[in-house]
């Protein structure tokens, strides 16, 4: 189906105008919120997605971390480096690296969720008005709509799966959350 010439280009521009502007503050918040754990977006990003999968391939990761194969790979060996990650094949699966995140990678990427201040958190903040308002946070159910045409139903149901896994993974009793697995230390908000 043709749509006007126009109209798609107010729509495009509008989209990458927006985009741009939320993904510079998310980008300059994140990097504040991990820059005392040495770490980058793509190395932060990688252990959030080791620490959901709990066993991923370098593919696994690139399509999660909506990255090219070569970044996922290149930063994952940075972590190796560090002791955060350890690569190994599986007995019946030798093509396939996979990458699971070391008890110091587990412990670091918790202290980052601990370390996570809402009130630094600039597109938080800007839509705490609209929670307040509405009662709940927006539900982005035409951006995912979108992001399901280009990257994919599984994209959006792997996306979906993890935020709920760690939903289910993480409690929050008096403003501090902890883990529901007694065998990791609780986590504590930033103070």
């Amino acid at each position: 189906m043709n749509h006007p010439l126009k109209e798609s280009i107010v729509f495009s521009h509008k989209m990458a105008l927006l985009s741009k502007a939320l993904w510079k503050s998310v980008e300059k918040d994140w990097q504040a919120w991990i820059k005392p754990f040495h770490l980058n977006l793509n190395e932060h990003h990688i252990l959030w997605i080791a620490y959901q999968l709990n066993g991923a391939t370098i593919s696994d990761i690139a399509s999660h971390g909506v990255m090219h194969v070569s970044t996922a790979f290149n930063f994952s060996k940075k972590l190796e480096a560090r002791g955060l990650l350890s690569f190994s094949k599986k007995k019946d699966d030798k093509r396939n690296t996979y990458i699971c995140l070391t008890d110091s990678g587990r412990q670091l990427f918790l202290e980052t969720m601990r370390a996570f201040n809402e009130h630094t958190y600039h597109v938080y903040q800007g839509a705490v008005p609209m929670k307040e308002l509405y009662g709940k946070f927006p539900e982005f159910s035409e951006l995912i709509c979108i992001v399901r045409h280009i990257y994919g139903t599984e994209f959006i149901e792997q996306f979906d799966a993890c935020l709920t896994d760690f939903q289910n993974d993480v409690e929050e009793k008096d403003g501090h959350l902890k883990l529901a697995s007694a065998n990791l230390f609780p986590l504590q908000p930033a103070k």
